[in-house]
């Protein structure tokens, strides 16, 4: 009989952070859709004493990803997933399901990871958005250019990173990565996220870019429409790739 995975998060968290000030169970297993090759997410909070990392072992048979934080240390990676738009941290413990709590440790830090998601990722600066759409015209220009199926659809992925990243940014919502980037782009737009998503499943299963093409020109629309010609960025400091440059 298949351990049940909420109880095996539990004895786990308990038996391997006895000093815990609170512990999380996160991801599919927290929301009931885990399957059995389902990993568990725990976030722990430790007292200031201890140390922040971030670890993966095995427990009876299934992977485990431990995010251990004290509590300064939870501030700081809150404060660094804001920065990046992500707040993939504050979405463990806001919509996590609580393993340990003491002293109300679990609230007050759940309470503080609302607070960030209810006040969205700050906006990017104009002159980086500007940047953003800059690589996205020209990805597009590669997109309808290239006769080769292999580059067609890494270019495809590309586009539909770069377009979600201004929607997202345009609607002042979280962004995702891997199997997040669909739910974030949904929550964000469900219209246009959809049509993104869309558009890059048939550009790869079938070639054809048109779709894809036009829910990203869609998105330029919102935050200024092409860039290309006039467009100019000063290096500043430690002078970075073009590559590095791109969205």
């Amino acid at each position: 009989m298949t351990a049940d995975p909420v109880d095996q998060a539990r004895r786990l968290a308990h038996a391997r952070f006895p000093d815990a000030l609170a512990a999380i169970l996160a991801g599919s297993t927290a929301a009931g859709r885990a399957t059995p090759g389902s990993d568990l997410d725990i976030a722990v909070l430790l007292p200031d004493d201890g140390a922040s990392y971030r670890e993966t072992i095995r427990f009876e048979g299934r992977v485990v990803e431990f995010f251990v934080h004290t509590r300064t240390g939870l501030r700081e990676l809150f404060a660094a997933d804001v920065a990046a738009r992500r707040a993939v941290l504050q979405s463990m413990y806001a919509d996590g399901l609580v393993l340990v709590d003491r002293d109300g440790a679990a609230g007050e830090a759940r309470a503080l990871a609302a607070a960030d998601l209810r006040e969205g990722p700050r906006p990017l600066a104009p002159e980086t958005v500007e940047t953003k759409r800059y690589g996205l015209t020209d990805a597009l220009d590669d997109l309808a250019d290239t006769g080769d199926l292999i580059e067609r659809i890494a270019v495809a992925g590309f586009v539909l990173d770069a377009a979600a990243d201004l929607l997202c940014d345009h609607r002042r919502a979280w962004l995702g990565s891997g199997k997040w980037l669909p739910r974030r782009l949904l929550a964000a737009d469900p219209g246009l996220g959809a049509a993104l998503l869309d558009g890059h499943l048939r550009a790869c299963a079938s070639g054809d870019p048109t779709a894809l093409a036009d829910a990203a020109a869609t998105v330029l629309g919102l935050v200024g429409g092409p860039l290309r010609e006039g467009y100019r960025r000063d290096w500043h400091g430690a002078i970075d790739s073009v590559a590095a440059r791109r969205p």
